[in-house]
This record gives C-alpha cells, structure tokens and sequence, in this order.
C-alpha cells in the first residue's frame, strides 16, 4: 500500500513538473513570437521607418527627384533600345537595293527600317541626285538633329544627379543648426536633447546619396548607348557617301 502511494506521488510530482516545463515554453515561445516581427523587419520597412524619420520635407523633394530622373532614364533607355538598328544588315540591304532597283528601291530599304542611322540613309538618298556633295551635307545636317533627338531629356537626368545630394546637404545643415539652436536655449550639451535632429540631419545626406548613386549608374548606361549609336551613325555617314560614289560611276 505504501508502495502504491508512494508511485502516485512520484507520478504525480512527474506530472507537474510536466506541466510547469510544458508552461514555461510555451510561454517562452509567446514571447519569441511576439519579438520575431520586431526583429525580422524586411527591407522595405525599415527604409520607410528611415524616410518618415528623416521628415516629410527635404525627403520629399528628394524622393520627388528619384522618381522624375528614373522617369526619364526609363524613357530614354526605351528610346534608345528602339532606335538601335543592325547597321552591317542594313548596309548591305541599302548596297542591294541600290545595286538592282537603285536609288528608290534604295529609299524603299530605308523608310522600311527604324533608326536614326536608317533616317541619315534616307536623307542622303534623297540628296543623291543632285551631286555627292548635296548628299553629304544633307547626311551631316540630318545627323545634327538625330543627335539632338538621342540627348533629349538627358539633361534633365543630370540635373537629378546634383539637386539630390545638394538636398540632402541643405538638410543636413538645417538639422545641425536646430540642434545648436536647442543647446543654446537649453544651456547645456546633452546627447538625448539633439539626437533627433542630428539623425535628421544625417539621413537626408544618405537619401540624397543614395539618389544621386542610383541615377548615375543609368546615366552612365544612357550615354555609352548614346555614344555608341552615334558611332554607328558615323560609320553609316561615311559608308553611304562610299556607295553613292561608287554607284554615280
């Protein structure tokens, strides 16, 4: 009998202990699943725990001029894509044409084909019956304006690339000069009273930086493409002034 008793105490002594351990994590896993979302914030809200910190004002603006330049630099990386043109395959479609319909059949290539370097093509053949020299002017003026066409709004992009930082700065400053501001009204330094500002002041700088950094990398792209379009359009100039030549024999 004692024996017995002395098994159901044990048992039950197990048993509540059971239960205490079975409390205590669940307990512990409350409060883990209660911490977890603060812990494990994703990149896009702690960026926007940082911009509405930073304050609605130079953020704004600043936000204001990634959004225009990514605006422009999309519309421009789209223009420039569609105006890429095959210039060897066009070449010796133009050297064809001129070869077994001539200068109509020539044009006909052209106005067929989209770009820039299929438009000076056009101009010069348009030309090409009045004398080589005709031809090559029109070439050189029309190149005048599709290049004007490529650098459209490209300006604009650079202007984004120096108004962001320079906002930042001018927040920076303002944020530095309100936490001077609020030592000399208080009378003495102290890290809580001018913390708020400070941050303030830092995270327009790294807004701005960070504006200005993204648009330069599509600046940079824009004008290679430019440059390299350009390129072609020269090579195309001088190729086609070598066909008229060669066909005028």
């Amino acid at each position: 009998m004692k024996r017995l008793f002395s098994i159901l105490a044990t048992a039950g002594l197990f048993v509540a202990g059971t239960n205490t351990v079975s409390a205590k994590v669940v307990a512990a896993a409350a409060v883990l699943q209660e911490a977890a979302p603060a812990a494990e914030k994703g990149f896009t809200q702690v960026l926007k725990e940082q911009f509405i910190q930073g304050g609605a004002g130079f953020m704004g603006i600043v936000l204001l001029c990634l959004i225009l330049g990514l605006a422009v630099a999309i519309e421009r990386i789209i223009y420039l894509n569609l105006a890429t043109t095959n210039t060897t395959k066009l070449k010796l479609q133009v050297e064809d044409a001129l070869a077994s319909g001539g200068i109509e059949a020539a044009k006909e290539v052209c106005r067929n084909t989209k770009g820039p370097v299929a438009s000076i093509y056009y101009q010069g053949l348009e030309r090409a019956g009045d004398s080589i020299e005709s031809a090559e002017k029109a070439v050189i003026a029309y190149g005048g304006v599709q290049m004007g066409q490529l650098e459209k709004n490209v300006s604009w992009l650079s202007l984004f690339i120096a108004v962001a930082p320079m906002l930042g700065f001018m927040g920076t400053v303002i944020g530095m000069i309100q936490a001077f501001q609020k030592i000399a009204a208080v009378g003495n330094l102290s890290a809580s009273l001018i913390a708020g500002d400070i941050q303030v002041a830092l995270l327009t700088t790294v807004f701005g930086l960070i504006t200005a950094i993204i648009l330069q990398i599509f600046y940079n792209y824009i004008i290679a493409k430019i440059d390299s379009i350009v390129n072609d359009m020269e090579d195309s100039s001088i190729s086609l002034i070598d066909m008229l030549a060669d066909h005028k024999k």
